[in-house]
C-alpha cells in the first residue's frame, strides 16, 4: 500500500504522523519505507540522526521531493509491503504527483478551525487527482491533540460529517514526540508502553484498515 501524508498548511504532523506509522509497520515485520517528498528533508534528517546514533534502522528513508512522483512510487513499492509519502506544503506540483501515486491519503490537521479552512485547498487537490484516479482513498486524521479539549471534540464532531470522514484514532500533543526525534528514534521506542505507543499502535491498524 502507498500511503501519502498531504496538506498545504505546514506545522501539521506530517513528518512524525509518516515515519511512526513506517515504524509502526517494521516493528510487526512488515516491510516499509518512507519517501521523503518535502524539500526541507526533515524524515531525512531524522534518518540521519539515527544513522549517527548507531541505532539498528528499522526502515528506509529515501530523498524524493520531485514532480516524478507518481511514477517512481510504484517501482519503490514493488519490494516493499508499504511505502509512506512524507508529503511538502504549499508545493502543489509536488502534492499532485504524490496524490497519483496514493492508494491512500492521510490529510492531517491539528484541533482547529482555521486548520480546517487550511485544509480546503488540498481537498482542491485531491478532487482534481480523482478525475485521473477515482477510487483514490482520503481520510483526516487529528493530529497534536491535548487531552478532553472542547475544541478537539468539536473538530473531530465536525470532520465526521465532512468528506473524506476524519479517523477514529488521534494522536496527542505529547513531548515523547519531538524527543524522540532529536534522536532518530521513534516515541514507542522511548516508552514502549506509553500512552504515545498506544496510539501510533491503534493508528496504524486503522490505516491499514482504511487502505484494504
Amino acid at each position: 500500500m502507498i500511503v501519502a501524508l498531504l496538506n498545504q498548511k505546514g506545522g501539521v504532523g506530517k513528518t512524525t504522523l509518516a515515519l511512526h506509522l513506517a515504524g509502526a509497520w517494521a516493528a510487526r515485520g512488515q516491510r516499509a519505507v518512507v519517501v521523503d517528498a518535502d524539500p526541507q528533508g526533515s524524515a531525512l534528517d531524522w534518518s540521519q540522526a539515527r544513522a549517527e546514533a548507531s541505532v539498528p534502522r528499522l526502515f528506509g528513508v529515501v530523498g524524493l521531493a520531485r514532480e516524478t512522483l507518481h511514477r517512481e512510487v510504484p517501482e519503490l513499492a514493488r519490494g516493499v509491503d508499504h511505502v509512506v509519502i512524507d508529503g511538502p506544503p504549499r508545493v502543489a506540483a509536488l502534492a499532485r504527483s504524490a496524490l497519483l501515486a496514493a492508494d491512500l491519503v492521510l490529510i492531517p490537521v491539528q484541533p482547529s478551525v482555521l486548520d480546517g479552512w487550511a485544509s480546503a485547498e488540498m481537498l482542491r487537490l485531491l478532487e482534481e487527482a480523482r478525475v485521473f484516479r477515482p477510487q483514490l482513498r482520503a481520510r483526516f486524521v487529528l493530529n497534536r491533540c491535548a487531552a478532553r479539549t472542547v475544541i478537539a471534540r468539536e473538530t473531530a464532531e465536525a470532520l465526521s460529517r465532512s468528506e473524506p470522514s476524519v479517523l477514529a484514532s488521534r494522536v496527542g500533543q505529547r513531548v515523547v514526540y519531538p524527543e524522540a526525534a532529536a534522536q532518530g528514534r521513534l516515541a514507542f521506542e522511548l516508552d514502549p508502553d506509553g500512552p504515545a505507543a498506544v496510539e501510533i499502535a491503534a493508528l496504524a491498524a486503522e490505516v491499514l484498515e482504511a487502505g484494504a
